[in-house]
C-alpha cells in the first residue's frame, strides 16, 4: 500500500461521566469515526487517506476533534455532516474548512 496523502486522527478518548475535561467519546466521536470510514469506503480513498482512532489530543472542550496530517489542521465540535465537507474541501481539494477549525489560541 502506498503512503497516504493525508492521515486523519479521530479522538476517541473516553472518560468517566462527570469528569471535568469531558471527552470526545461523550461528544459523539463514534459517529464521526463511522462517517469517515463510510465516506472513505464509498469513495474508495483507502490509498489516499489513512484513518486512525486516537486518545486525547488536548482540546477536550472542542470534541469531537479530528487532526489532519501532514497539514496539522485540527477540527472541533464536528457533526456527521461535516465529514463530507472535510473530505471534499480539505482532504481532496486541499483547502482546510476554516469554519470547522479549532481556534489558533487553542491549537
Amino acid at each position: 500500500m502506498p503512503r497516504p496523502e493525508k492521515h486523519v486522527f479521530v479522538c476517541t478518548q473516553n472518560r468517566p461521566q462527570g469528569h471535568p475535561r469531558g471527552s470526545c467519546a461523550s461528544s459523539g466521536c463514534a459517529d464521526i469515526m463511522d462517517a469517515f470510514m463510510n465516506e472513505i469506503q464509498a469513495r474508495n480513498l483507502f490509498e489516499k487517506i489513512a484513518l486512525t482512532n486516537t486518545g486525547c489530543m488536548g482540546p477536550c472542550m472542542m470534541g469531537p476533534s479530528v487532526l489532519v496530517y501532514p497539514d496539522a489542521v485540527m477540527y472541533g465540535r464536528l457533526k456527521k455532516d461535516d465529514v463530507k465537507t472535510i473530505i471534499e474541501q480539505h482532504l481532496l481539494g486541499g483547502e482546510p474548512v476554516a469554519e470547522l477549525m479549532v481556534p489558533a489560541e487553542i491549537w
